[in-house]
């Protein structure tokens, strides 16, 4: 079940990342940013009414630190994505976003076994290729720059997943509603003060909004799928499957934006995916 969960998990992930960058690329990141929490909110008011659960305040304040971790991860994200490779930026993210959870796990106490942890070295190992330009060359300060934002991504998401898994079984889906609702104050508050200077870039309109609208949806049923799976599996293995959106992210700029990798890429691309297996079956 973990599995399974996880994999529905990195398939909105991984698609939502393809369309928030994707919009980003056509307008300035904190108005995506601002629709896609804005359509995250609306959701998860939907699952709240339609679920029980009763949440106390330590449930709340998980919810909301996880709502901060995850809009400035996202925000980071979709700004990597734009300036950068999908199909490199993307995969970082999911193994620095997967390490944070998978490090928490073990502190706690889970053991996921031999396999599991050479999957973690090949992960990592997968990553640093993947971060290496395919002409050998030393990087560039535009690419150091959205390897940076990756790595930082990932550790934004990462705690987020933390917090989410975190909190009470009884709480239901109240936690991804405080965290929707900070995210969107955030997003709020940091579009006031940088909108200014945008002018009229700043509002979406016509594709961009809703792509970014469709990066909203598949936020929040990567949440509301990942609350589920915390609960019902362990976080070393709901994690690492988790992060297996890379592949989606990338399929999804193979197809449409015709994105190719280099061949070295791809061994990284399939070092990283190949250690996320071993640790998710253990």
């Amino acid at each position: 079940m973990g599995v399974f969960l996880g994999l529905c998990i990195a398939a909105a992930f991984g698609s939502g990342d393809f369309l928030g960058g994707r919009s980003a690329r056509f307008a300035p990141t904190i108005s995506v940013i601002l629709v896609v929490q804005t359509v995250a909110l609306a959701g998860a008011i939907a699952v709240v009414v339609a679920v029980s659960g009763s949440a106390d305040g330590h449930d709340l304040l998980l919810g909301a630190g996880a709502g901060a971790a995850n809009v400035v991860g996202l925000a980071l994200l979709y700004r990597a994505l734009a300036t950068g490779r999908m199909g490199v930026v993307a995969p970082i993210t999911a193994v620095v976003g997967a390490t944070v959870p998978v490090t928490w796990g073990l502190i706690r106490g889970e053991r996921p076994g031999t396999v599991a942890l050479a999957g973690v070295v090949l992960a990592v190992a997968g990553a640093a290729v993947l971060a290496r330009q395919s002409d050998g060359t030393r990087s560039t300060a535009g690419w150091r720059s959205s390897l940076w934002l990756a790595v930082a991504a990932g550790a934004g998401l990462g705690l987020s997943f933390v917090l989410f898994a975190a909190t009470s079984h009884a709480s239901g889906f109240w936690p991804v509603l405080s965290a929707r609702t900070v995210s969107l104050a955030l997003a709020g508050a940091a579009f006031l003060v940088m909108a200014p200077r945008q002018g009229a870039a700043a509002v979406l309109r016509g594709g961009a909004a809703w792509t970014a609208a469709g990066a909203g949806l598949c936020d929040i049923a990567a949440n509301v799928v990942l609350l589920i799976a915390v609960r019902r599996a362990l976080t070393v293995i709901v994690a690492p499957v988790a992060a297996l959106a890379p592949a989606f992210t990338v399929f999804w700029a193979s197809v449409i934006l015709g994105e190719r990798l280099a061949i070295s890429q791809w061994l990284g691309l399939v070092l990283g995916l190949l250690g996320l297996v071993l640790i998710a079956i253990r």
